[in-house]
């Protein structure tokens, strides 16, 4: 853990760079130093179907959703989600300057209670 999901509508596609957003995003988490690298995992989720405002325009949206485990300090929960939050800032500023986007992030603490995980990719990190 901890889980980032990115949503954006489709009409980014050809201009967002999505892939080097989710590296960019990885590299926040491992910088952090409180989260488990084997445990990091960023997906992004293309809209098709999607409504923007009134629907009028060619409107986009990228909304982030991180999903940490519980344990981390109010301070270290703040940081997390601002240093995503100025990553995204910065991988979209050029389209931001152009066009319209709307730009949001959430940051979710849950209990361990009621999660299930295997991960066999923790070991690879592991000083011996």
């Amino acid at each position: 853990m901890p889980h980032l999901i990115f949503e954006y509508t489709a009409n980014l596609r050809a201009e967002g760079d999505i892939a080097g957003l989710l590296r960019k995003a990885n590299a926040v988490m491992i910088a952090q130093g409180v989260y488990p690298i084997g445990g990091i995992r960023s997906r992004a989720i293309e809209l098709a179907d999607y409504c923007v405002a009134d629907g009028t325009a060619d409107d986009a949206f990228v909304h982030a959703c991180v999903k940490i485990g519980a344990g981390r300090t109010a301070e270290q929960r703040q940081k997390t989600g601002d240093d995503l939050f100025a990553a995204m800032t910065v991988h979209f500023s050029e389209i931001f300057a152009r066009r319209s986007l709307a730009l949001s992030l959430e940051l979710e603490e849950f209990s361990e209670a009621g999660t299930w995980k295997l991960n066999n990719i923790h070991a690879r990190y592991r000083v011996a």
